[in-house]
């Protein structure tokens, strides 16, 4: 019997309502991920790429259909309980590296545990050897504003992991990189990917999703193309 898949996602809708108008904005998607991925959704803008990565990431639920993480109904939980899960399975990696300015790299990496009750020496230990995983293992001092742009996704990045989460969702990782850090960011991303960890980033660029093993393209809030992520992109490419 094959096990189940880490993310399945099966006919979810997500409507919005502003003022007397609804808007659509996923219309009905299905699709599954197995553990150990890299995966990137690619669209326009207005595709409903962003929505469905809240819904994977459990910010949001759907209007219609079901979502389930790592086997478990993300509608049938509580508040708490989604915020527990989140903690728990998900690691975040965001366009502006949502990282505290006035704060070391370690701290900041460190995060995600204070908030599970980990005492501070096994704290410590653990970022470390995250920040050292992303090769920054001689900055864990640094501040923010003391880091490049690469340097800082990098710690965004550790801090996504720190955890140990079942999925690692970036979303647009190299939106705010010049291409050459860009680059480094999603070797990075597959070194991650080659050592078992499930990668799931979110794109509008057909040249980052060629970089993902698999693609999955949405339009209108409907899968319209999912496959080897070169072949997506080469077909996103000669459709424009």
């Amino acid at each position: 019997m094959d096990s189940l898949p880490l993310i399945a996602v099966d006919d979810v809708r997500r409507t919005y309502t502003m003022g007397e108008e609804s808007i659509h904005a996923l219309a009905g998607v299905t699709l599954d991920i197995a553990a150990g991925e890299f995966v990137a959704i690619v669209g326009t803008s207005g595709s409903g790429k962003t929505t469905l990565m809240h819904l994977l990431g459990c910010l949001d639920t759907p209007t219609g259909g079901t979502y389930a993480l790592n086997g478990v109904d993300v509608a049938t939980l509580s508040d708490d309980a989604l915020s527990a899960l989140r903690n728990r399975e998900i690691g975040f990696v965001f366009q502006s590296f949502n990282l505290l300015p006035r704060t070391s790299a370690l701290r900041n990496v460190e995060l995600p545990l204070v908030y599970r009750g980990i005492d501070r020496a096994e704290r410590r230990a653990r970022a470390q050897a995250a920040l050292e995983r992303v090769g920054l293992g001689e900055r864990l001092g640094h501040r923010p504003n003391e880091l490049s742009g690469g340097q800082r996704q990098r710690v965004a990045i550790a801090r996504a992991l720190v955890t140990e989460p079942s999925l690692l969702l970036a979303d647009e990782p190299t939106g705010n990189l010049d291409s050459a850090t860009g680059a480094e960011i999603m070797a990075l991303l597959r070194e991650l990917n080659a050592a078992g960890n499930t990668v799931v980033l979110v794109t509008h660029e057909p040249s980052i999703a060629a970089q993902a093993t698999r693609a999955i393209r949405l339009a209108d809030g409907l899968v319209v193309e999912d496959g080897p992520g070169h072949e997506v992109a080469a077909s996103i490419r000669r459709a424009t």
